[in-house]
């Protein structure tokens, strides 16, 4: 607060400038100040981050509330932010007293502006007298954080008569005919015109209360009691649906992670980041879906066990122009149905064959109900690795790889013990709270059940509890990293009721027993490998207001030292042979395709170039295959057709049984050790690695060397 008077002054004047000028306004209900106070004094008090509630945090959280109400810059005037800009200081002393009404005003102001908008759309596309220019020199920049704000009417008008012309070309890359095409625009623009007329106060306190939250750290949410009970169904793992965790971004509905175990991860296509466009129900029509509000999307995905819902969307990595329609049978959706599973790799050393065994771990699971009912049986992570490890060590094994590629966390208990399987006794990770105090129980008790080699696999996917189990391997020298760095999601959460809904708060950070956390910075492998996720976009790094990366006192723990010295040694032989396989040659360069399609900020909005943009993906793809199919001496594709045809996906392409998991899994891995060099060149490469460093430290010990002619 920089002035009493100048305060009140400036309340006043804004109050009279922007008041709700239209009889539908949304206003406050009874009772919503006094849980915006109840929201703050939370976030103040219980939150692992403390901050002032000053000037500083008001300018952020008007900067953060504009940016979430209108992030591609499709609505808002340089005009309204200007006006906006009158609460710059004055939010901090607002928020304290429970005044709320800056939100609902800029909320309003954003709702009259795109139905309006919206409306005006609508009057063109129903326009048959009116032609979008489809071959001309016009371009457009998507990003809203490329754009500035429309200075004017016109300049709005402008941007909206191009964005018009685009979603039209996508629709007729995608085999719409123009007539059927803009049919489609109108009913997408005025179901987002409902969207609009559909949100209620409880809307509106939601979202200006989370800009609020957001500025604490992005894992801290206000859950309304309507978005609460969406919550609470996504906690338990056990709704019916597709199994995936989802997001708003501008006006499309992200992927944030797909759930092991869960329908969408059986059937193997949709991925993170990709954005659904549309859904439907069996066999009817696909409703579009852009615009709508995440938890009408939700509604729409989820339905009755054992039936089928169709998806339309945009893949992560490609051409943004084309979408894919896949369809996936609803089940329910739980950690422990993808249990973790093994396979055995052999890779040539020297003129020895070795067998490397490879345990996936998707999720840290427990079946917490049947462990509280005493059940001997019951499953979890680390009994069903426990389990695997005695198979694979039966099978005489020379090496293990541990593959926590995807594995987003779960269950800290499990993270702890599983690390148990691997070290002697000592502690797995420190925990620090918001007062400061480190508590280190999470220890392991029990000397290691498998102490041969080993090797972790991580990607920018791997998250929280793997990234524990990644950090404390690696820090007690037990195994080298190999991989992308990964997700840096180090800090823990706790879910506090309210008078109305609930509030998820960040209260305490995780640090490895070297002292490091595992925040922002995740874990860092020891060798590197290309990672098929865009870090710009992917990672706690690329989220605003990530709590930061930072160190505290190391915890004793002994370290082995014999791996270090070999990770030079270990590298240039890396590097031959991801220069010289087919392979990896042939999965770097997609990457490499993939980043620079991505950095391509501006489209044409001339239809045939736009043809041939896509076209170019294809051709692109279909040639980096021919090569990695000369390389290795198979026959190669004649043109793009048979290419498409040899490897298209069906859009009937249903998972007709996930509920026999075993069975699918056993088949799939009797494929995978087929094919496992060319489907997953990352994971063969982490067994030549893992064989190279068998080798070498079989010439430091040669003791070594004779237990591998034993396996033999």
């Amino acid at each position: 607060m920089q002035s009493v008077v100048k305060t009140t002054l400036i309340i006043f004047g804004v109050l009279i400038a922007l008041a709700d000028s239209r009889a539908d306004s949304i206003k406050i209900d009874d009772g919503q100040s006094a849980l915006f106070r109840e929201i703050l004094e939370r976030l103040a008090t219980g939150h692992y981050r403390s901050q002032s509630i000053d000037d500083s945090l008001s300018e952020r959280y008007l900067s953060e509330y504009i940016r979430i109400l209108d992030s591609g810059k499709n609505y808002f005037l340089q005009s309204d932010i200007d006006e906006f800009d009158q609460w710059k200081y004055v939010l901090d002393d607002l928020s304290k007293r429970g005044d709320i009404s800056p939100g609902f005003i800029m909320f309003n102001r954003l709702r009259d502006r795109a139905k309006d908008r919206l409306q005006s759309v609508l009057t063109l596309l129903e326009d048959s007298s009116y032609k979008f220019v489809l071959d001309g020199s016009n371009s457009i920049i998507i990003d809203g954080d490329k754009r500035g704000w429309f200075q004017s009417e016109a300049d709005a008008n402008s941007f909206w008569e191009k964005r018009i012309t685009d979603s039209l070309i996508r629709l007729l890359l995608n085999d719409k005919d123009q007539e059927e095409a803009r049919k489609l625009l109108v009913k997408r623009y005025q179901t987002q015109i409902k969207q609009f007329e559909q949100r209620d106060s409880q809307d509106v306190l939601q979202i200006y209360a989370n800009a609020l939250a957001s500025l604490y750290d992005p894992h801290t949410a206000y859950f309304s009691p309507r978005r609460n009970e969406n919550f609470q169904i996504s906690m338990s793992l056990s709704l019916e649906g597709i199994g995936a965790e989802l997001t708003t971004e501008d006006e499309y509905t992200k992927v944030i992670r797909v759930i092991p175990g869960g329908p969408a991860d059986l059937h193997g296509s949709l991925k993170a980041e990709d954005k659904i466009v549309g859904v439907g129900q069996d066999e009817e029509d696909i409703v579009d879906v852009i615009g709508w509000r995440i938890d009408d999307v939700v509604a729409l995905i989820r339905g009755a066990k054992d039936t089928s819902v169709r998806l339309e969307y945009i893949p992560a990595n490609g051409d943004s122009s084309n979408t894919k329609i896949i369809k996936i049978l609803r089940d329910k959706v739980k950690l422990e149905d993808k249990s973790a599973q093994s396979k055995i790799l052999e890779v040539e050393q020297s003129g020895k064959t070795l067998s490397i065994g490879v345990i996936e771990i998707p999720a840290f699971y427990m079946d917490f109900e049947a462990y509280r009912a005493r059940d001997p049986n019951f499953k979890s992570t680390t009994r069903d690795v426990y389990n695997l490890i005695k198979e694979l060590k039966d099978s005489k094994v020379d090496g293990i790889v541990l593959d926590l590629r995807s594995n987003g966390g779960g269950s800290l208990f499990e993270a702890t013990s599983l690390t148990d399987l691997f070290i002697d006794r000592g502690p797995v990770v420190q925990i620090r709270d918001s007062n400061q105090r480190v508590q280190r129980n999470n220890r392991a008790y029990r000397a290691a059940a498998y102490d041969g080699p080993l090797l972790v696999m991580i990607n920018r996917l791997s998250a929280s509890a793997s990234e524990i189990v990644a950090g404390a391997l690696q820090d007690y020298g037990r195994a080298l990293v190999v991989g992308s760095q990964s997700f840096g999601k180090g800090t823990v959460q706790d879910v506090t009721p309210l008078s109305k809904g609930q509030l998820k708060l960040t209260i305490s950070k995780f640090y490895r027993v070297s002292g490091d956390s595992t925040q922002h910075r995740g874990i860092l492998p020891d060798i590197e490998f290309p990672s098929t996720y865009d870090f710009e976009e992917v990672g706690e790094s690329q989220q605003d207001n990530a709590l930061p990366w930072d160190r505290i006192r190391r915890v004793p723990h002994t370290t082995e030292t014999d791996l270090q010295p070999l990770i030079g040694a270990l590298t240039e032989n890396h590097t031959k042979r991801r220069r010289s396989d087919p392979d990896f040659v042939s999965l770097v360069d997609k990457i490499e395709l993939s980043d620079n399609w991505d950095s391509q900020k501006t489209l044409s909005l001339n239809l045939e170039k736009r043809r041939l943009r896509s076209e170019s993906w294809d051709k692109q793809l279909f040639e980096i295959e021919n090569k990695r199919r000369q390389a290795k001496g198979l026959d190669i594709f004649e043109n793009l057709k048979s290419w498409r045809d040899s490897g298209e996906e069906k859009e009937d392409n249903v998972v007709q049984d996930i509920s026999n998991t075993e069975e699918l899994a056993t088949s799939t891995d009797l494929e995978d050790e087929e094919n496992i060099l060319e489907d997953d060149p990352m994971l063969y490469e982490a067994g030549n690695i893992l064989g190279d460093q068998i080798m070498m430290m079989a010439e430091y010990n040669p003791s070594k060397l004779v237990v591998i002619d034993q396996n033999e």
